[in-house]
């Protein structure tokens, strides 16, 4: 049923397709998730007379990646979803769209654990008056040659979800495992509130303030004259040198733990001159080690404005 060969559908652009399916309570819920976090455009039960249509449109999003990816999730709530769907992959195959299926499994016992700790009713047993163990068996029935054309098979009866997930990314992703992490970086000046929403927060108010020169008081972190007064300064380098081991030690961390975004907050007083360029440096940093960093500056327009009126904002 699988099918290898790649080719180009009807649309602008080729198309990756991954179906999902598997025993429920196996982690397909957990796999979507995680092809989401890969750029993938998924639906959960996709009815399969649809997928067809699907592929040969252009409704599924470009990203960055050479060919449009789709992730599709079913499951085996009657065997006629599953016949039609059978039947739509082998067309898609025959028209050289490429796909690969992943099969996601459980040793009876674990599912049947997972089934009464979630206290969720099994998809056979709705209105089948069936017990757990028995849809269970059923599902496997039905499923049976889905798991037999599979592309990659992964018991997780063993496993950790994160496990799971890294499993996936291995098979799948085909960037360095830290381009998963995207990083926003921020300045922003105590004054005008904390950074409340930021993952880590570093405060650098104890870096001499280039407010006090009057040349500096009314220029940016983005300017030249405050990038060197602030960078130049030896207590600025020794906290950089600490500041970017300690990134280096626990950015992989996150990557390992899954961890899909972080945010940095950098703050000084008023966001305009220190926590500005210590941001774009610390924003230079992450992207020389290959993270997707982006760079933003909370209160720099209005540390700006505080300024131009006279209200004595202290960067």
């Amino acid at each position: 049923m699988a099918s290898s060969n790649t080719g180009t559908s009807a649309s602008s652009s080729p198309i990756e397709l991954v179906v999902i399916t598997g025993m429920s309570g196996a982690g397909r819920t957990e796999a979507m998730h995680t092809f989401e976090d890969l750029d993938y455009f998924c639906i959960d039960n996709l009815p399969p007379k649809l997928l067809h249509s699907l592929v040969e449109s252009d409704n599924i999003p470009n990203t960055n990646a050479p060919q449009r990816k789709l992730a599709v999730v079913c499951d085996a709530r009657t065997s006629d979803y599953l016949h039609e769907l059978r039947n739509e992959l082998v067309e898609l195959g025959q028209r050289g769209v490429e796909y690969r299926i992943i099969f996601l499994d459980a040793s009876d016992e674990t599912l049947l654990a997972r089934y009464k700790a979630s206290r969720r009713r099994h998809p056979l047993c709705l209105g089948n008056n069936m017990t757990i163990a028995q849809g269970i068996t059923r599902e496997r029935e039905l499923l049976s040659e889905l798991r037999e054309a599979a592309n990659l098979l992964v018991d997780t009866t063993h496993i950790k979800p994160i496990e799971l997930r890294e499993t996936l990314r291995d098979a799948f992703s085909t960037q360095a495992p830290q381009t998963g992490l995207g990083i926003v970086v921020y300045s922003f000046g105590f004054k005008h509130g904390a950074a409340t929403d930021a993952d880590i927060v570093i405060d650098v108010r104890f870096l001499p303030n280039p407010y006090y020169d009057p040349e500096l008081r009314h220029l940016t972190g983005l300017d030249d004259p405050v990038r060197d007064f602030v960078m130049n300064r030896p207590e600025t380098k020794e906290f950089l040198d600490a500041w970017q081991n300690l990134l280096s030690c626990i950015m992989p961390g996150y990557v390992a733990e899954g961890k899909q975004q972080i945010a940095i907050g950098v703050g000084c007083t008023g966001g305009q001159h220190r926590s500005v360029t210590l941001a774009e440096a610390t924003g230079d940093f992450l992207a020389k080690e290959g993270y997707r960093v982006h760079v933003t500056h909370r209160d720099l327009s209005r540390a700006e404005r505080s300024t131009q009126e006279g209200e004595g904002a202290h960067a």
